[in-house]
């Protein structure tokens, strides 16, 4: 299967792309639906579990693996597995481990200090797991994802609406969301808590 990518998405491999599991789909606008249909019942089952999840369980290494299975497990056989590629993005494939800890350990100080604001702990929580990079793919759309498990379950507020538009197609919000990411990256969070409330 041949993929184009959009500015700012992580090309896959070719051993990554052996892991589709549904050989039917050979075009990039099929992988996206199948890919949607599966994250879909991923927020419905953070939506059903919400209530039992606490700051404990969210903020671990095993929550942050299994949300990206239920994300994409479906479709790829990676999913929920830390890359074992380097990519154009994010740390040493070695290195995910350590700093998926770090962010962790850190969110939680952030939170017990409250040393940002409750949106701006979600939005640098999401910000630094996407330049982790943890899996081969969907690492944005598992960022925003955990973000929102965060802002609701954490804190009690209303999930972000991210622009309220697909972010994964181009376009004026994509360019708008990439802009403010790179911001984020000089460490100017404003553009971005300013998008994930648009």
């Amino acid at each position: 299967m041949e993929l184009q990518y959009e500015e700012g998405q992580t090309p896959l491999d070719e051993d990554e792309k052996d892991g589709l599991l549904l050989p039917s789909v050979t075009t990039r606008g099929e992988l996206d639906e199948v890919e949607q249909r599966n994250i879909e019942e991923a927020i419905r089952w953070t939506t059903e579990r919400r209530r039992r999840f606490t700051v404990v369980e969210i903020l671990t290494e095993g929550f942050v693996r299994e949300l990206h299975q239920k994300m994409l497990g479906e479709v790829w056989e990676w999913a929920g597995a830390f890359r074992k590629s380097d990519k154009n993005i994010g740390v040493d494939k070695y290195l995910i481990p350590v700093e998926l800890r770090t962010l962790l350990d850190d969110c939680k100080f952030w939170i017990e200090n409250k040393t940002f604001s409750e949106d701006e702990i979600a939005i640098r929580f999401k910000h630094r797991i996407v330049s982790i990079h943890c899996f081969a793919n969907g690492n944005g759309r598992h960022s925003r994802l955990i973000a929102d498990v965060i802002i609701e379950k954490i804190f009690g507020r209303d999930v972000f609406t991210w622009g309220s538009a697909d972010l994964i197609q181009g376009g004026e919000f994509r360019s708008t969301y990439l802009q403010a990411l790179r911001e984020a990256d000089n460490g100017n969070y404003g553009p971005l808590l300013k998008f994930a409330r648009s």
